[in-house]
């Protein structure tokens, strides 16, 4: 807010306007100009925020301050990117850029009528891009990339009859692209890319003729291709990649001799490649079309193409053997012709690779997913020491690895997946120092694997599953303490699991080594993996009990145990697995009572418990809700559980306290039930004093137990009956026929209390 002082001198600045406007005009509109600029600059720091816009600056001290306009435009130069004109003192460039600017972009930027130059790109402004900008005639660059401007681009801005530059990137900014922009004569460079644009590109870009770079990748426009831009003979960069433009390529684009780069990837254009496309683009540095539908075979012209720096192909359908000569080519760093049908699967498919031995400025080969076939060339160990990238999987390559391949020093990825591979991984492997991706999967590779990979401190993510491999998993792999993903299944791999592999801890997006002949105890170093997502061991011969550290990885989704020998019960600490999925312990010899806390693990959404030895109840919430999620087959001590299970009824259930002595009377009972049922009329003289000590717990009468007559006599037998009776019903096959037991406990106990009632001195033995 103005202070008091600051508002009078403003007025009595405003006084002197006026009196200086009665003698000259000319000098009165020169001063109100100047001032506007003052203003609209205030005006626009006002609606900002951020680290400029707070400083403790002498311009932020003196913004109020009559001060001259020569001082004025110094001071905001110096501290905030502010220029003026050295004739007029006006402001013509505004550069705010990467300064952590927010806010809004104030109207008032249209009163600076001198400005020709605005970067503000690298901040968080928002809102619309203010109209006013339209006004601004002699503007010739607006770069607002890398902001959260929204809304659409303003039609006025084809007012800017001057401008050269408009970049911006990286916004928010809707709607269609306005077809008065083809009324920008002198723009040479529009970058709209990534926004939320629509629609299709308006036919008025046909009329930019000074344009060289048009580039709106990463927004939703569409409609077929715009045969337009084949006019436009200046072009040199044409960037349309992910949008939704489909249809042919118009011959007119593949005409432009000036084009350095093409970029048309995620689209759904399609059409073949014309075969004179190497001479027609001459200039040719950048030729990406991955993610469409393009056909047909590779052009050999593209031999001519000297200056083409990438190629890049994927994700279409060509087709057929590759005979380009690239050894001309002295500038290519990138090929990728990943995910097509190129190939034959015959001899000397990989022939073109050998040319690519002269492109020392090479980085990048993908070649995967495609049909190539043949044998490795031993070539690949000669390419340029600049490779980074070599990625062959998926295809139907044979032959051995190269031992030459260690040549590769700055090689950070190998992918050579999927093939036919055989032979031994090669020693030199271990000389790549910079590798971080190692797959070697699904191939016949045999032998050991090389100790030397523990030499691969970088490696992030190592494959050898499903290849031959035998012998033991080398500790040295413990070296690898950036793994976040080790797959080792489906081999011939023997002997424990080095406790150095579970001391990986960045270990996270999975450790498989399942399906291979591994054995002894699993180490209990396995809580070390407190980040570990997947651990897939099955199909090993792992024995002993589940380690209790399992409980430490608290971040497993999905753990596999199945056939292996476990024994014992599920571990109590998996009840703090609160992220798992799936689980599956099944085909082991587990035992004990289901625990009831898996219920109570709410993502669990598989759960595989067959063929153990569990007994007892089945939890009947959570997971075991739904039978299509859980499998509990095999285990023949089971009960209970939802009825979908088909499971046999548990009985009731007593409290521990009360199962001890009860045991100690009816088990007695029943193993003489099979005598006595059919003497009970002599029952006094075969039962055994034992069984009345259960009953009684008096030891001073045992030995007077016989002499017992009368109404105690009776009363006795009555009671030995009695509990026979009990043994009986409790032993009837059908468990439907059964007792309950909390009934069998009732009765038991009226028993003893009729035997040790007060007021039954009968029933004590005579004094005889």
């Amino acid at each position: 807010m103005l202070s008091f002082l600051s508002c009078s001198a403003i007025l009595l600045w405003c006084f002197r306007v006026l009196l200086s406007c009665s003698f000259s005009t000319a000098y009165c509109a020169t001063i109100y100009t100047n001032e506007t600029d003052r203003l609209s600059l205030l005006s626009i720091k006002s609606q900002l925020h951020g680290v400029v816009c707070s400083m403790e600056s002498p311009a932020v001290r003196m913004e109020m301050a009559d001060v001259g306009v020569a001082k004025l435009c110094f001071v905001w130069e110096e501290f905030l990117g502010v220029s003026c004109g050295r004739r007029h003192q006006r402001v013509t460039y505004l550069d705010l850029k990467n300064q952590s600017i927010g806010g809004h972009l104030s109207p008032f930027i249209g009163n600076l009528s001198f400005l020709k130059t605005i970067h503000l790109e690298g901040n968080m402004f928002n809102g619309e891009i203010p109209h006013e900008v339209g006004r601004l005639y002699r503007l010739e660059t607006l770069a607002l990339t890398n902001n959260s401007f929204s809304g659409n681009i303003p039609t006025n801005l084809s007012h800017c009859t001057s401008l050269i530059n408009f970049c911006a990137e990286g916004n928010n900014l809707t709607g269609e692209i306005p077809s008065d922009i083809g009324n920008l004569l002198k723009l040479e460079e529009l970058y709209i890319g990534v926004n939320h644009l629509t629609g299709q590109i308006p036919a008025s870009i046909g009329n930019l003729s000074a344009l060289q770079v048009f580039i709106l990748p990463g927004n939703r426009l569409g409609g077929t291709f715009p045969d337009m831009l084949g006019q436009l003979r200046r072009l040199t960069v044409v960037g349309l990649a992910d949008n939704n433009f489909f249809g042919i390529v118009p011959a007119s684009i593949y005409s432009l001799s000036s084009l350095e780069r093409l970029y048309l990837g995620s689209n759904r254009l399609h059409g073949s490649l014309p075969p004179n496309i190497g001479f027609t683009l001459p200039n040719l540095k950048r030729f990406s079309i991955f993610d469409n539908d393009f056909t047909g075979s590779l052009p050999d012209s593209i031999s001519n193409s000297s200056n083409l720096e990438i190629f890049d192909i994927g994700i279409n359908n060509f087709k057929g053997k590759v005979s380009i000569d690239f050894s001309g080519l002295n500038n290519l760093s990138r090929i990728n012709m990943d995910g097509n049908n190129l190939g034959t699967g015959t001899a000397n498919d990989l022939g073109f690779v050998t040319s690519l031995i002269n492109c020392s400025k090479l980085e990048e080969i993908a070649l995967n997913k495609n049909q190539f076939g043949g044998v490795l060339p031993h070539s690949i160990a000669n390419l340029s020491t600049t490779i980074s990238y070599l990625i062959i999987g998926s295809n139907q390559i044979s032959g051995n690895i190269p031992p030459g391949i260690g040549n590769l020093v700055n090689l950070v990825g190998i992918g050579m997946e999927y093939n036919r591979l055989s032979g031994t991984i090669p020693h030199a492997i271990g000389e790549l120092k910079s590798l971080q991706i190692l797959s070697f999967g699904g191939n016949n590779l045999q032998g050991n694997i090389p100790r030397s990979l523990g030499n691969l401190t970088l490696l992030t993510k190592l494959g050898l599953y499903s290849n031959n491999l035998q012998g033991n998993i080398p500790s040295s792999l413990g070296n690898c303490q950036n793994l976040i993903l080790l797959l080792l299944y489906s081999n011939k791999l023997t002997g424990i699991v080095p406790p150095q592999i579970l001391g990986i801890t960045t270990l996270s997006l999975g450790l498989e080594i399942s399906d291979n002949l591994l054995s002894g105890l699993f180490p209990l170093e396995v809580g070390n993996l407190k980040n570990l997502v997947l651990l897939n061991i099955s199909n090993n011969k792992f024995s002993g009990e589940i380690p209790f550290t399992l409980g430490g990885c608290s971040s497993l989704e999905s753990l596999n145990l199945h056939s292996n020998s476990f024994r014992g019960s599920i571990p109590p600490s998996f009840s703090s697995l609160k992220s798992m999925k799936e689980l599956d312990l099944s085909s082991n010899n587990l035992s004990g009572r289901i625990p009831e806390y898996l219920q109570k693990l709410s993502f669990l959404e598989s759960l595989n418990l067959s063929y153990n030895e569990f007994e007892g109840d089945v939890p009947t919430k959570g997971v075991f809700m739904n039978t299509t999620k859980i499998s509990l087959v095999g285990n023949e001590g089971l009960c209970g559980g939802i009825a979908e299970l088909l499971l046999p009824l548990c009985h009731s259930k007593g409290s521990k306290k009360s199962e001890i002595p009860l045991l100690r009377v009816v088990i007695p009972v029943i193993a003489a039930v099979l005598i006595l049922s059919s003497v009970a009329e002599r029952v006094m003289e075969i039962a055994e004093p034992s069984l009345v000590l259960e009953v009684t717990t008096d030891n001073n009468n045992v030995e007077n137990f016989a002499t017992l007559h009368g109404e105690g006599r009776v009363k006795m037998e009555e009671c030995l009956v009695g509990a026979l009776r009990i043994g009986v019903l409790c032993s009837m096959e059908s468990p439907a026929d059964r007792m309950e037991m909390t009934d069998v406990v009732a009765k038991l106990c009226a028993i003893r209390e009729n035997i040790l009632s007060r007021g039954t001195g009968d029933v004590r033995p005579s004094s005889q």
